[in-house]
């Protein structure tokens, strides 16, 4: 009887466990869990453009849903999706580099050695512009410490 009691305490310790840790998410998520506010990923590599996608067209890649422009777009996507899938879950890469989780903006993008980077606005685009490499080495440093933190961890005053 006291193991099968530690087993439902352990089970009931690891739900909540996972469930914080689904909170948590390393990747940025709208309403239904879709990603980059519904553009297709793909387009922005094949036409160098934000482009709405469409729910016709979806793909799951790291418990995001993805929507596309075109069954084309989606093949692609599955095909090789750490390729297409933007850098920092899709949060904003100069939010990322001041140790903050911040939403984006799809027309705010840029791609550096074949990877896509989102800003949270034009604006903040154009102060990441200002020194992509240095941007680039803050930011990737500081993804390792704040990936599995939640929005609220990151962005609190301190």
């Amino acid at each position: 009887m006291r193991i099968s009691k530690f087993i439902k305490v352990a089970g009931l310790a690891s739900s909540i466990l996972f469930s914080s840790f689904t909170f948590a998410s390393s990747v940025n998520l709208g309403e239904n869990d879709v990603a980059i506010h519904g553009y297709d990923p793909v387009a922005y590599f094949v036409k160098n453009m934000a482009v709405e996608g469409n729910a016709k067209f979806t793909a799951t890649h790291e418990g995001a849903i993805y929507r596309f422009a075109s069954a084309e777009n989606r093949d692609l996507f599955k095909a090789n999706s750490d390729k297409y899938a933007p850098q920092f879950g899709g949060y904003c890469a100069m939010g990322v580099a001041l140790n903050k989780k911040l939403d984006v903006d799809p027309s705010a993008f840029y791609i550096e050695d074949d990877k896509l980077y989102l800003n949270l606005n034009k604006a903040v685009q154009k102060k990441w512009l200002e020194d992509v490499p240095a941007n680039l080495k803050t930011a990737y440093r500081v993804w390792d410490g704040i990936e599995g933190l939640s929005v609220a961890e990151t962005n609190a005053e301190e």
